[in-house]
């Protein structure tokens, strides 16, 4: 790419001096232009001679070298040189869209990890993805991204699925539970049987689409394409009977003045303009949306845009912050303070989006103003249900509702949006904590842009439970809400 750049400006350099070239230095002005052109047009010469050479003989670049040779030969020069530069200058722009495309497109994609720790007779061992067959063992640690999908073996912890699902609340596995390449492991290390290759999981052909996406060309794409196919044969033909046959038929037409005029006409009718425009649109699209973290898997869907009348919604990091907040406490026994305080100081040291909530909250709420415990023991993180620790000599279980039914405490079933946090104290239920997804500030106003648009319909698709999804639903409103939805079930939702 810098190669041709500097050939490029090198031949733009030597054209624009070649127009201060006096007229009546023949010979240096028309090797000072041939030089202009050949720099220019290298690019150009080699792939319409490529595509002769490989039966492609009617294509654009064929069409823009006999016209630039048909321009030399009537000894229009710049018009030569201009044909080549321009359609030259459109590709390096197309080149550069497509390179900053690429480059936003790691960026958002960067879920691809480098190696992979597989388990080697109780050894671990870093090597690379590729290298791992199915049903060897891999080892997840903390923090670190997941190589191959699998199966885990053992160790539960949570996953952030958020590269591949937008769903920024981690999801919780288990041993036998299979787990997705390109997720990352944020609690515990994980033991993972492999099954399936490299090539084959879940990041491998998430990053294929992506990168294929310049192969799944648009209709006006395709349009241009078969239009190149036709239109250069048609213009070589017209140019050759625009030479011949007038002189033969007409009187006094001569064959010098008719195959000045077919060659104007070939120069006249190169279609770079055309050629050049279209593709580079697209393409600046798709570079300009990947920019925003937008990911199109082909110019053919952002050209279906401009007729879409429906706009599905995932919900967390879409319509929402993807930050959780407290919006209310129900406390059965205590105070709404109290019960606060003791959620926070059981999920002192745990990660989880939902605890780093209840920790604001506390923080925001009581940290000046309670009476806070000063002794917090016994810490039991139980995976998937919740927290286990002694506050003050109290025992406290926070967690799902499962959580109390495994220790025979009875608690209400929650009926308000968002998600539910059950505390019991010695025993005895103690309240809930309901936390709930921020809506970004700019959502209500994209929803309203998009009716104005004339956007017919706009449904959400969301993982969250009925009651959280239809009152955001009906906040925003959204036309309709389909809740409690795997990946696989929003795919279905989507295409029926």
């Amino acid at each position: 790419m810098k190669k041709d750049t500097i050939f490029l400006i090198i031949g733009a350099v030597v054209f624009a001096f070649s127009l201060f070239i006096p007229e009546e230095a023949v010979i240096v002005r028309f090797v000072a232009f041939l030089v202009a052109f050949i720099l220019c047009g290298m690019k150009v010469i080699v792939s319409a001679v490529k595509g002769i050479i490989k039966g492609n003989i009617f294509n654009e670049n064929t069409l823009m070298v006999v016209a630039a040779v048909g321009a030399f030969c009537i000894k229009e020069y710049p018009e030569a040189v201009f044909v080549v530069l321009f359609y030259r200058v459109g590709e390096m722009f197309e080149d550069y869209a497509v390179r900053k495309s690429r480059k936003s497109i790691s960026e958002v994609m960067n879920i691809c990890p480098d190696s992979a720790n597989l388990l080697v007779d109780g050894k671990v061992e870093a090597v690379d993805p590729d290298d791992v067959e199915i049903g060897d063992m891999i080892v997840v640690g903390v923090g670190e991204r997941v190589a191959l999908d699998g199966v885990v073996v053992s160790g539960s912890s949570f996953l952030d699925t958020s590269a591949l699902t937008g769903e920024s609340v981690p999801r919780e596995v288990n041993q036998g539970d299979e787990i997705l390449s390109g997720c990352i492991n944020k609690n515990a290390t994980l033991t993972v049987k492999v099954t399936k290759s490299f090539d084959d999981s879940t990041v491998s052909r998430i990053l294929e689409l992506v990168e294929t996406a310049s192969s799944r060309k648009s209709s006006s794409e395709k349009f241009i394409t078969k239009f190149a196919k036709y239109y250069t044969p048609v213009v070589l033909v017209c140019a050759l009977v625009l030479a011949v046959v007038p002189p033969l038929v007409f009187k006094g037409a001569t064959f010098s003045d008719f195959i000045y005029r077919a060659l104007s006409f070939l120069v006249v009718s190169c279609p770079c303009a055309l050629v050049i425009s279209v593709p580079l649109a697209f393409f600046g699209g798709i570079g300009g949306a990947a920019k925003q973290g937008i990911l199109m898997k082909g110019s053919n869907y952002l050209e279906a845009l401009a007729t879409a009348d429906t706009f599905v919604f995932d919900k967390t990091g879409t319509l929402t912050r993807g930050n959780f907040k407290v919006t209310k406490i129900e406390p059965a026994g205590y105070t709404e303070d109290e019960l606060l305080t003791f959620a926070a100081l059981a999920e002192s040291h745990s990660s989880h989006p939902i605890a780093v909530s209840i920790r604001n909250a506390y923080v925001e709420k009581c940290l000046s103003s309670c009476e806070t415990p000063v002794m917090v023991t016994d810490v039991t993180e139980l995976a998937g249900f919740g927290i286990r620790a002694v506050i003050d000599g109290h025992t406290v279980f926070v967690g799902r509702e499962k959580l109390l039914a495994e220790q025979g405490i009875a608690c209400p079933a929650a009926g308000t949006a968002g998600t539910s946090v059950f505390l019991a104290v010695d025993g005895v239920y103690a309240g809930s904590i309901f936390v709930e997804d921020e809506i970004k500030p700019d959502t209500s106003a994209a929803i309203k842009s998009l009716r104005k648009l004339g956007i017919k319909k706009q449904v959400l698709l969301t993982g969250d439970k009925k009651e959280t999804g239809e009152s955001l639903a009906a906040r925003l409103h959204l036309d309709a809400a389909f809740t409690d939805l795997l990946p696989a079930d929003k795919v279905t939702h989507l295409e029926t």
